[in-house]
């Protein structure tokens, strides 16, 4: 047991280089996948109802319910709108944003400087993302009927898409994490 700890221990510098791995894996992902159809359809309700980015559509927050596309299928009338919207370009410039803080924060490793952004950058990009908690109307169950006498719906009951958002926090703590690392090994040197 005693070796078990000592191991865990003496790791903590590799396993918080793991963190910023699994950080960059994600961002990289989730960023680079901004730059598909559907990926950026699937952002729509997120950003236009959120203060903080909904200048960056051309059409209000209600209008685009008219004009999902599930995933998987292409309605043109829907790419249409969204082109007109501006979907797509907001979509790949926030992705262009994401990825950069992957890379950010994977620098972190051998930079602690710039870990330091990339690790504040992540804390950032996640309060933002849990804002939707409070903006976005999809992230909980709607009220679709049903027989069940005490239907499960509203708050706090997340859907899919509020499940994803809430995962943030795991995030927000983990840039936090990563750039109090960085801070460390800086503060050595001077």
């Amino acid at each position: 047991m005693k070796n078990l700890l000592l191991f865990l221990a003496d790791s903590q510098r590799i396993f918080v280089n793991f963190l910023r791995v699994a950080i960059f894996i994600v961002m990289a992902w989730i960023g680079g996948l901004k730059a598909f159809q559907y990926e950026a359809d699937g952002i729509v309700p997120f950003v236009a109802n959120s203060p903080f980015m909904s200048f960056f559509y051309t059409k209000d927050a209600p209008e685009y319910q008219q004009y999902k596309n599930p995933e998987g299928r292409t309605v043109m009338k829907n790419i249409e709108w969204h082109s007109a919207n501006g979907t797509y370009w907001f979509s790949y410039g926030l992705g262009t944003v994401i990825v950069i803080i992957g890379l950010l924060v994977l620098a972190g490793i051998w930079s602690a400087g710039i870990g330091i952004v990339g690790g504040l950058l992540t804390f950032v990009m996640s309060i933002v993302t849990l804002s939707f908690l409070i903006t976005t109307p999809e992230v909980y169950v709607p009220n679709l009927g049903g027989d069940f006498p005490t239907p499960h719906y509203g708050f706090p009951y997340l859907s899919g898409a509020g499940r994803l958002v809430l995962k943030d926090v795991i995030m927000m703590a983990a840039g936090l994490l990563i750039a109090s690392e960085a801070a460390q090994r800086l503060l050595k040197r001077i």
